[in-house]
């Protein structure tokens, strides 16, 4: 009988992880460089900030867009390791679906039996399983990467439906994971703590029935951090359409997205990173 009790236990710990729904990221300021999040100008009308935590430890953040169903980016240390890759479930967010129900990311399943919620609810404001299945061309693309982080449990938090945009297979499965792989192990090369906040610039067309925003772009800045400040940050931005790549400064990636954002002022570190 005591097994029995350990297994449930158990069982229920692995359905839920923790994340938090939170007014500002003053709850995790530790993602962003010197406590500076992105300025205004990429926020989307209605957005959710969730600081996501999992495991008894915060992982990164990640500012969500309820209407287009897609994370705006993720902020995140880059912090590369051993860990294996979950072969389990992906979250979803219940505080998207009311405020007042557990901080706890959890499975569509767990949700609808323990707040007797339909899959329709829960899907009113952020994507869900079924968004994701039987897309051709497209993948799961994670905004804070599994391969960013280290241990199983910081690699679990990774997979949940507000860290993910539908990304094109052939750049997600290309250059974008060079990039990701190679280009940042090696611009990285000497710098302590590396920050990093990846996103998708919302585009014109929807999948899944027009629920879910396919991004027509996707970025990614690092800044750079040596024994007490940045010694180099960069960018890169890529067309999701296109297997292609460019890398360019902090500054030309700013600027780029203020383009994309009409012309507003486009701000993703504290001005102590460099911008050239």
């Amino acid at each position: 009988m005591l097994g029995l009790l350990l297994l449930q236990v158990l069982a229920s710990c692995l359905w839920l992880g923790h994340s938090e729904v939170v007014n500002s990221f003053d709850s995790c300021p530790q993602f962003f460089y010197a406590g500076a999040f992105p300025n205004d100008a990429i926020n989307p009308q209605k957005p959710a900030r969730i600081c996501q935590h999992y495991s008894n430890s915060y992982r990164y953040a990640t500012l969500y867009d309820r209407d287009r169903r897609i994370p705006v980016y993720s902020a995140y240390k880059y912090q590369p390791g051993p860990g294996d890759r979950p072969h389990l479930w992906w979250f979803v967010e219940p505080q998207l679906i009311n405020p007042s129900y557990s901080e706890d990311m959890a499975t569509e399943t767990y949700i609808q039996k323990t707040y007797n919620v339909t899959l329709e609810q829960i899907g009113q404001s952020q994507a869900i399983t079924r968004d994701y299945q039987n897309l051709q061309g497209l993948d799961r693309g994670q905004l804070c990467p599994m391969d960013h982080q280290s241990g199983d449990n910081s690699k679990m938090a990774t997979f949940t439906f507000t860290n993910i945009v539908p990304l094109d297979s052939t750049l997600n499965q290309g250059q974008w994971k060079d990039y990701e792989n190679k280009t940042m192990a090696r611009k990285t090369q000497g710098c302590k703590t590396t920050y990093v906040i990846t996103g998708a610039v919302p585009g014109n067309t929807y999948v899944s029935n027009n629920r879910v925003n396919r991004p027509s772009h996707i970025w990614s800045a690092a800044c750079c951090v040596g024994d007490e400040e940045p010694t180099k940050a960069w960018g890169a931005i890529a067309e999701n359409s296109k297997n292609e790549v460019e890398e360019l400064s902090l500054g030309e990636l700013e600027k780029k997205l203020a383009k994309l954002y009409n012309e507003k002022t486009v701000n993703l570190f504290d001005d102590a990173c460099p911008r050239e």
